[in-house]
């Protein structure tokens, strides 16, 4: 088995050169204006969320981002998590309907507070200060003209740290080009292959077409993980993939696309948590935990496709 490759610390992260090159604020105002018609998602809604106090759009967030909770998380990959902990910032709504969501009532339920890039600027740099050792967006893709509207303040003030892009994978490329140059860590999470799985369990039969397409951009950008001699990831692609019951064959395609399409050395994270959660009762294939068998069948799956470097709980 090839040997994980480790790399000495960066100095900065990659949205530090933006700044110095004065282009963020032309970013940010190309940002904020593509939500007068958005496509920045799978979703490509094409409704004016800049100006309408409740628009139409999928994800239900107009102006200004709704953020659920911030503060350091112990629970993520341990090249995120390390000893002081990834610094989340939980953002209210999704761009998709998974019903089995563990985080129901942030994702569907819109629990959580609307925030100014002030406000968001100042979250980031308070998780600097505790101690944490990047900023992780959880559920962004709705929101990411809001973000880097928040990071031009923060990177002003003196945020130094990683951003690490965690999404559900159904992200459109427009959004991602905005990203580029931005974003240190790519953090997918391939949920699917069947189209007619994604439809009935999130209400995007598009999924695996997006999400691919997506996965390919943010490997362009950032290519494969980069450990640093403390064992923290500081660039590249990690991909999630949430096993599901009797789910197998989804994950056997979905794990040879990384190794075939991606790349053998793609950092993923073949998750076994898996617990009935929000509407999953509806489906009686997922309305149990994963088998312990189906998990470890994953992990050889794995292993027959080519990947290797895999995290381990």
């Amino acid at each position: 088995m090839r040997e994980t490759p480790v790399y000495p610390p960066r100095d900065d992260p990659a949205y530090r050169g933006l700044l110095e090159r004065g282009e963020w604020t032309r970013r940010v105002r190309r940002a904020v204006e593509s939500l007068a018609n958005c496509v920045l998602c799978g979703r490509q809604c094409h409704v004016d969320r800049l100006h309408e106090q409740r628009p139409a759009s999928f994800c239900r967030t107009a102006r200004r981002a709704r953020v659920s909770s911030a503060g350091p998380h112990h629970g993520e990959e341990s090249c995120l998590r390390g000893w002081c902990g990834s610094g989340t910032i939980f953002f209210t709504h999704c761009n998709l309907r998974c019903d089995f969501c563990q985080n129901f009532d942030i994702s569907l339920e819109g629990h959580g507070r609307e925030v100014s890039p002030q406000q968001l600027a100042d979250m980031m740099l308070a998780l600097q200060r505790q101690g944490c050792h990047n900023i992780n967006w959880v559920t962004p893709s709705h929101v990411v003209p809001q973000i880097l509207e928040g990071l031009l303040p923060a990177a002003e003030g003196g945020l130094r740290l990683p951003i690490v892009y965690n999404t559900g994978g159904y992200d459109s490329l427009a959004a991602l080009w905005l990203l580029d140059g931005v974003v240190d860590i790519y953090m997918p999470d391939l949920k699917f292959w069947d189209p007619k799985v994604s439809e009935e369990l999130a209400h995007a039969e598009d999924y695996c077409e997006v999400a691919y397409r997506a996965i390919r951009e943010m490997h362009r950008q950032v290519g494969d993980l980069v450990i640093d001699d403390r064992g923290l990831a500081r660039r590249g692609l990690l991909v999630r993939h949430l096993v599901l019951p009797d789910g197998l064959e989804d994950t056997r395609q979905i794990l040879r696309f990384l190794a075939r399409e991606i790349s053998p050395d793609t950092f993923v994270n073949v998750m076994p948590q898996y617990r009935p959660g929000g509407y999953a009762h509806r489906h009686a294939r997922i309305n149990r935990p994963l088998a312990r068998a189906e998990y470890q069948e994953a992990l050889a799956i794995a292993a027959e496709e080519g990947l290797h470097r895999l995290d381990r709980r």
